[in-house]
């Protein structure tokens, strides 16, 4: 499924790292140790790296991941992830593992990972330049500028979120049609229950949604910040109300699932309380939810499962949820701020 409009009325550099990250394939995990990699980068500001040189960070992502679920890509066999498991197991040395990283690790990565519906995106973020052995990444002055985004001190946990929700949907290893994330509300995480109610806490659902939001307010588009301690740390909020559950579970709608968390701003959230937000941010929910399907498991997955099987059906549902939600709140609201829409 082609990326809904995530990038088509904002080009920035962070709208098009968000883009590979979110929607860009994964056929192995790969992607995601790079991409953190390359965020360490930008902090040393180097405009020329080796592979050799960032083969440390690279490799410590993927080592680190394999402890906790060990199937890190689809493919039935790995030179690389299997010298990985071989370090973990104490069965190959440190030396050993960065020779086979070098020489096997990037195979696919370097040249994919600028890769969304099977084109670049417009700023890529390195160039590669190798020359027999010598294999170096030149920097882009595109990556450099993530820095001096305001999203930049998300990014990392955004990589990491996304990342736990992948490899997660590959372990489980049931049909991805009974897969359905929920919501723990006093914890704020994201957690699966197998079919021996076994619980799995997957991520931070303030990391899980925010690059779906482009690192927004759901409803002002002023800046959010999902890092711990921050002065704007970001709600989670419920865009149907809370108080509504009784009412929309009768409907069949589950009022903690995914379709209905938003990240709001602090103070805008504290301003809408339980009212139910104009129409016009229904359709921006709907938008939103899209993004989750279009970037694959386990959240589009389980917003399918939750709310239609078409893009027909899942407008009916959400149209359904506000007749209902409107009737018992009476009143409508919108933010007292609003910048320009990116989605």
């Amino acid at each position: 499924m082609p990326v809904p409009n995530f990038q088509d009325n904002d080009a920035s550099l962070e709208s098009q790292w968000r883009a590979i990250i979110l929607f860009g394939k994964n056929s192995a995990t790969y992607k995601f140790a790079f991409a953190k990699s390359l965020l360490e980068l930008i902090s040393l500001e180097k405009t020329s790296v080796s592979l050799q040189d960032i083969a440390p960070s690279y490799v410590q992502g993927i080592l680190e991941h394999l402890k906790q679920n060990d199937k890190q890509g689809n493919s039935k066999s790995s030179i690389f992830l299997e010298a990985c498991r071989n370090f973990n197991d104490q069965k190959i040395d440190y030396e050993h593992l960065l020779n086979i990283t070098i020489k096997h690790g990037f195979n696919n990565v370097v040249d994919a990972f600028h890769t969304v519906n099977g084109s670049f995106v417009n700023d890529v973020f390195y160039h590669k330049n190798y020359n027999g052995n010598q294999k170096n990444l030149v920097i882009t002055d595109s990556l450099l500028s993530l820095k001096e985004s305001q999203q930049f001190i998300n990014f990392d946990q955004e990589v990491d979120a996304r990342w736990h929700l992948v490899e997660t949907a590959w372990n489980l290893e049931i049909n991805p049609n009974l897969l359905e994330v929920k919501f723990d509300e006093e914890l704020n995480l994201l957690f699966f229950e197998n079919r021996m109610m076994k619980r799995k806490n997957i991520s931070s659902a303030r990391d899980s949604l925010n690059g779906y939001q482009k690192g927004k307010c759901f409803y002002s588009f002023q800046d959010i910040s999902i890092k711990s301690g921050d002065d704007n740390l970001c709600a989670i909020d419920h865009f149907f109300p809370h108080v509504h559950k009784m009412q929309l579970n009768e409907n069949g709608a589950n009022v903690n699932g995914v379709w209905n968390l938003v990240l709001s701003d602090k103070n805008i959230n504290n301003d809408k309380r339980a009212k139910v937000p104009e129409i016009k941010y229904l359709e921006r929910l709907y938008k939103r939810n899209e993004f989750y399907i279009a970037s694959k498991h386990p959240l589009g997955e389980t917003i399918i499962n939750q709310t239609g099987k078409s893009p027909f059906e899942r407008r009916m549902f959400l149209q359904e949820q506000y007749n209902l939600s409107v009737n018992l709140a009476i009143q409508k609201w919108k933010p007292y701020i609003e910048f320009e829409p990116l989605f």
